[in-house]
Protein backbone atom coordinates (compact mmCIF):
# COMPACT_ATOMS: atom_id res chain seq x y z
CA UNK A 1 0.00 0.00 0.00
CA UNK A 2 1.24 3.52 -0.71
CA UNK A 3 2.39 5.74 2.14
CA UNK A 4 -0.46 7.92 3.40
CA UNK A 5 1.04 11.37 3.02
CA UNK A 6 -0.21 13.92 5.54
CA UNK A 7 0.56 17.51 6.40
CA UNK A 8 -0.46 19.29 9.64
CA UNK A 9 -1.43 22.37 7.63
CA UNK A 10 -3.97 20.34 5.61
CA UNK A 11 -5.62 19.14 8.82
CA UNK A 12 -5.71 22.67 10.24
CA UNK A 13 -7.40 23.98 7.09
CA UNK A 14 -9.97 21.16 7.24
CA UNK A 15 -10.70 22.12 10.87
CA UNK A 16 -11.01 25.78 9.84
CA UNK A 17 -13.46 24.92 7.03
CA UNK A 18 -15.55 22.73 9.32
CA UNK A 19 -15.66 25.44 11.98
CA UNK A 20 -16.74 28.18 9.53
CA UNK A 21 -18.91 26.33 7.01
CA UNK A 22 -20.24 23.13 8.56
CA UNK A 23 -22.49 23.62 11.61
CA UNK A 24 -22.21 21.13 14.50
CA UNK A 25 -24.32 18.05 13.84
CA UNK A 26 -24.92 15.60 16.73
CA UNK A 27 -26.39 12.99 14.36
CA UNK A 28 -23.33 12.89 12.12
CA UNK A 29 -21.01 13.00 15.13
CA UNK A 30 -22.87 10.04 16.64
CA UNK A 31 -22.53 8.12 13.37
CA UNK A 32 -18.76 8.56 13.39
CA UNK A 33 -18.49 7.60 17.06
CA UNK A 34 -20.67 4.50 16.58
CA UNK A 35 -18.51 3.41 13.65
CA UNK A 36 -15.36 3.88 15.70
CA UNK A 37 -16.83 2.00 18.68
CA UNK A 38 -17.75 -0.92 16.39
CA UNK A 39 -14.19 -1.14 15.11
CA UNK A 40 -14.96 -0.05 11.57
CA UNK A 41 -11.96 1.23 9.60
CA UNK A 42 -11.43 4.99 9.74
CA UNK A 43 -11.95 5.52 6.01
CA UNK A 44 -15.25 7.42 5.82
CA UNK A 45 -15.32 10.76 4.03
CA UNK A 46 -14.41 13.78 6.12
CA UNK A 47 -17.10 16.30 7.16
CA UNK A 48 -16.00 18.69 4.42
CA UNK A 49 -16.12 15.89 1.85
CA UNK A 50 -19.49 14.75 3.15
CA UNK A 51 -20.94 18.21 2.64
CA UNK A 52 -19.34 18.31 -0.81
CA UNK A 53 -21.26 15.12 -1.69
CA UNK A 54 -24.44 16.64 -0.27
CA UNK A 55 -24.07 19.82 -2.31
CA UNK A 56 -23.28 17.92 -5.52
CA UNK A 57 -26.39 15.77 -5.09
CA UNK A 58 -28.52 18.87 -4.49
CA UNK A 59 -27.02 20.63 -7.49
CA UNK A 60 -27.83 17.55 -9.52
CA UNK A 61 -31.44 17.69 -8.34
CA UNK A 62 -31.09 13.99 -7.54
CA UNK A 63 -34.23 12.03 -6.73
CA UNK A 64 -32.59 8.58 -6.93
CA UNK A 65 -29.09 8.02 -5.56
CA UNK A 66 -26.95 4.89 -5.64
CA UNK A 67 -24.08 4.44 -3.19
CA UNK A 68 -21.60 1.60 -3.68
CA UNK A 69 -19.93 1.06 -0.30
CA UNK A 70 -21.90 2.02 2.82
CA UNK A 71 -19.36 1.47 5.62
CA UNK A 72 -21.01 3.01 8.72
CA UNK A 73 -23.49 5.15 6.81
CA UNK A 74 -21.79 8.51 7.34
CA UNK A 75 -21.74 9.44 3.66
CA UNK A 76 -25.15 7.80 3.28
CA UNK A 77 -26.64 10.30 5.71
CA UNK A 78 -25.08 13.26 3.90
CA UNK A 79 -26.44 12.03 0.56
CA UNK A 80 -29.90 11.04 1.83
CA UNK A 81 -30.36 14.50 3.34
CA UNK A 82 -29.93 15.95 -0.16
CA UNK A 83 -32.97 14.09 -1.47
CA UNK A 84 -36.47 15.56 -1.77
CA UNK A 85 -39.17 14.06 0.50
CA UNK A 86 -40.07 11.42 -2.09
CA UNK A 87 -36.44 10.66 -2.98
CA UNK A 88 -34.76 7.29 -2.57
CA UNK A 89 -31.20 6.14 -1.91
CA UNK A 90 -29.97 2.57 -2.43
CA UNK A 91 -26.70 1.70 -0.70
CA UNK A 92 -24.70 -1.50 -1.18
CA UNK A 93 -22.47 -3.08 1.48
CA UNK A 94 -20.66 -6.43 1.54
CA UNK A 95 -19.90 -6.60 5.27
CA UNK A 96 -22.81 -7.50 7.61
CA UNK A 97 -21.19 -5.74 10.57
CA UNK A 98 -20.86 -2.54 8.59
CA UNK A 99 -24.47 -2.90 7.44
CA UNK A 100 -25.76 -3.18 11.02
CA UNK A 101 -23.82 -0.13 12.20
CA UNK A 102 -25.03 1.82 9.19
CA UNK A 103 -28.63 0.72 9.77
CA UNK A 104 -28.53 2.06 13.32
CA UNK A 105 -26.89 5.32 12.22
CA UNK A 106 -29.41 5.84 9.43
CA UNK A 107 -32.31 5.13 11.79
CA UNK A 108 -30.94 7.60 14.35
CA UNK A 109 -30.85 10.19 11.55
CA UNK A 110 -34.53 9.54 10.80
CA UNK A 111 -33.77 8.43 7.25
CA UNK A 112 -34.72 4.74 7.25
CA UNK A 113 -37.76 5.46 5.09
CA UNK A 114 -35.55 7.05 2.46
CA UNK A 115 -32.65 4.56 2.42
CA UNK A 116 -32.66 0.98 1.14
CA UNK A 117 -29.70 -1.12 2.27
CA UNK A 118 -28.60 -4.20 0.35
CA UNK A 119 -26.15 -6.73 1.73
CA UNK A 120 -23.71 -8.64 -0.45
CA UNK A 121 -20.74 -8.11 -2.77
CA UNK A 122 -21.62 -5.22 -5.05
CA UNK A 123 -20.90 -7.21 -8.19
CA UNK A 124 -23.69 -9.56 -7.07
CA UNK A 125 -26.19 -6.91 -5.96
CA UNK A 126 -25.67 -4.42 -8.81
CA UNK A 127 -27.29 -6.72 -11.41
CA UNK A 128 -30.40 -6.84 -9.19
CA UNK A 129 -30.97 -3.08 -9.37
CA UNK A 130 -33.28 -1.21 -11.67
CA UNK A 131 -32.13 2.20 -12.85
CA UNK A 132 -31.82 4.87 -13.71
CA UNK A 133 -30.16 6.74 -10.88
CA UNK A 134 -29.47 10.48 -10.97
CA UNK A 135 -26.34 10.47 -8.80
CA UNK A 136 -23.96 7.59 -8.05
CA UNK A 137 -21.21 7.57 -5.42
CA UNK A 138 -18.58 4.81 -5.58
CA UNK A 139 -16.53 4.33 -2.41
CA UNK A 140 -15.87 0.59 -2.19
CA UNK A 141 -12.88 -1.68 -2.79
CA UNK A 142 -10.70 -0.21 -5.54
CA UNK A 143 -9.76 -3.54 -7.09
CA UNK A 144 -13.20 -3.67 -8.73
CA UNK A 145 -13.48 0.05 -9.48
CA UNK A 146 -13.64 -0.45 -13.25
CA UNK A 147 -16.51 -2.93 -12.93
CA UNK A 148 -18.36 -0.69 -10.48
CA UNK A 149 -18.03 2.21 -12.89
CA UNK A 150 -19.24 0.16 -15.84
CA UNK A 151 -22.28 -0.96 -13.86
CA UNK A 152 -22.93 2.63 -12.81
CA UNK A 153 -23.06 3.73 -16.44
CA UNK A 154 -25.54 0.92 -17.18
CA UNK A 155 -27.74 2.15 -14.33
CA UNK A 156 -27.53 5.80 -15.39
CA UNK A 157 -29.34 8.11 -17.79
CA UNK A 158 -27.99 11.03 -19.82
CA UNK A 159 -26.99 13.62 -17.24
CA UNK A 160 -26.31 11.22 -14.36
CA UNK A 161 -23.30 12.24 -12.27
CA UNK A 162 -20.89 9.55 -11.04
CA UNK A 163 -18.39 10.39 -8.30
CA UNK A 164 -15.58 8.02 -7.28
CA UNK A 165 -13.53 8.55 -4.10
CA UNK A 166 -9.87 7.72 -3.40
CA UNK A 167 -8.70 7.80 -7.01
CA UNK A 168 -5.24 9.38 -6.60
CA UNK A 169 -3.83 7.05 -3.93
CA UNK A 170 -1.07 9.44 -2.80
CA UNK A 171 -0.05 9.70 -6.46
CA UNK A 172 0.49 5.94 -6.82
CA UNK A 173 -2.15 5.76 -9.56
CA UNK A 174 0.39 7.23 -11.99
CA UNK A 175 2.59 4.15 -11.80
CA UNK A 176 1.00 1.40 -9.68
CA UNK A 177 3.24 -1.31 -8.27
CA UNK A 178 2.28 -4.88 -9.09
CA UNK A 179 1.43 -5.51 -5.42
CA UNK A 180 -0.69 -2.34 -5.10
CA UNK A 181 -4.03 -3.76 -6.16
CA UNK A 182 -5.98 -0.64 -5.17
CA UNK A 183 -3.98 1.72 -7.36
CA UNK A 184 -4.02 -0.82 -10.18
CA UNK A 185 -7.80 -0.98 -9.87
CA UNK A 186 -8.14 2.79 -10.19
CA UNK A 187 -5.72 2.80 -13.12
CA UNK A 188 -7.89 0.16 -14.83
CA UNK A 189 -10.99 2.27 -14.18
CA UNK A 190 -9.37 5.32 -15.76
CA UNK A 191 -8.45 3.29 -18.83
CA UNK A 192 -12.06 2.07 -19.07
CA UNK A 193 -13.36 5.63 -18.79
CA UNK A 194 -10.94 6.80 -21.47
CA UNK A 195 -12.42 4.23 -23.86
CA UNK A 196 -16.05 4.90 -22.91
CA UNK A 197 -17.76 7.24 -25.37
CA UNK A 198 -20.80 7.60 -23.09
CA UNK A 199 -19.06 9.64 -20.40
CA UNK A 200 -16.96 12.72 -19.92
CA UNK A 201 -14.84 12.89 -16.77
CA UNK A 202 -12.07 14.55 -14.82
CA UNK A 203 -10.20 14.02 -11.55
CA UNK A 204 -9.41 16.60 -8.88
CA UNK A 205 -6.61 15.98 -6.41
CA UNK A 206 -7.49 16.64 -2.77
CA UNK A 207 -5.59 17.15 0.48
CA UNK A 208 -6.87 17.27 4.04
CA UNK A 209 -7.07 15.30 7.25
CA UNK A 210 -7.37 12.11 5.16
CA UNK A 211 -4.08 12.82 3.39
CA UNK A 212 -3.42 13.17 -0.32
CA UNK A 213 -6.04 11.67 -2.63
CA UNK A 214 -8.76 12.78 -5.04
CA UNK A 215 -12.24 12.49 -6.54
CA UNK A 216 -13.16 11.47 -10.08
CA UNK A 217 -16.32 13.08 -11.43
CA UNK A 218 -18.03 11.84 -14.59
CA UNK A 219 -21.20 12.83 -16.39
CA UNK A 220 -23.05 10.33 -18.57
CA UNK A 221 -23.61 12.04 -21.91
CA UNK A 222 -25.93 9.59 -23.71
Amino acid sequence: MPLKLRNPRWTKVDAYVEDRLIPPDPILDAARKASEAAGLPDIAVSPAQGKFLHLLARMQGARRILEIGTLGGYSTIWLARALPPDGRLVTLEADPTHLKVARDNIARAGLSHRVEQRLGPALETLPQLTGPFDFIFIDADKENAASYFEWSVRLAHPGTAILVDNVVRDGAVVKPRNDDTSSRGIHAMNEAIRRNSRVTATTLQTVGRKGYDGFMLAIVTD
